[in-house]
């Protein structure tokens, strides 16, 4: 993958975690478990993420994780409530940030690899990332590996600024009315295909 194929990195999150974003950036983890917030984190998936150590690095809790395609496993996972999250849009240039990491598939799966931004982003295939589907009927092998895959993530040490946070996409009306409540000056829109 190059630089050029990222278009922006995303975040999902409950429409009702926007307004303390706006004002604190989106937290890693373990910040954010400092804070009053609704998650829509599971648990199972938390517990391998908890005491999983960035090689050369911190803790994967002490980081946001972001996504480069959010139309994603994780995004279908939560459909059930499309009515109340929102997926926000967050500006690339994070990617410039100091000790940036890509992971090359979900971070909190056993074979991940973790890289600085550079090679990172060099070892990803977007077509495999960028991948409208990833199911495959003759190999259930290689639908696991594609479902981690679809889920690489750019971790960013502790929070991402409010300034990076560019707008925000939601499944439908409900969402939209209740996002524009907030009055949080971000562009939201419905963007019904990349949710489920």
């Amino acid at each position: 993958m190059d630089r050029s194929d990222v278009k922006g990195l995303y975040f999902i999150t409950p429409i009702a975690n926007v307004p303390s974003i706006r004002k604190c950036g989106i937290l890693s983890h373990n910040l954010s478990s400092k804070m009053p917030h609704q998650s829509i984190a599971m648990s199972e998936i938390q517990d391998k993420r908890k005491n999983k150590q960035v090689p050369g690095a911190g803790m994967l809790h002490d980081y946001v994780n972001l996504y480069f395609d959010a139309h994603n496993p994780m995004l279908s996972k939560v459909r059930n409530m499309n009515d109340q999250i929102c997926v926000l849009r967050v500006d690339k240039s994070v990617l410039d940030l100091p000790d940036v990491i890509i992971a090359d598939r979900n971070a909190a799966k056993d074979y991940v690899r973790f890289y600085p931004t550079i090679d990172g982003l060099a070892g990803l295939d977007k077509k495999r990332v960028f991948a409208k589907y990833w199911t495959n009927a003759r190999d259930q092998y290689e639908a696991w590996d594609l479902r981690a895959v679809k889920c690489a993530e750019v971790l960013v040490p502790k929070r991402v600024e409010p300034k990076y946070i560019l707008g925000a996409y939601v499944a439908n009306r409900t969402a939209l009315e209740s996002f524009k409540k907030l009055e949080s000056n971000l562009l939201v829109e419905i963007k019904s295909d990349i949710f489920f």
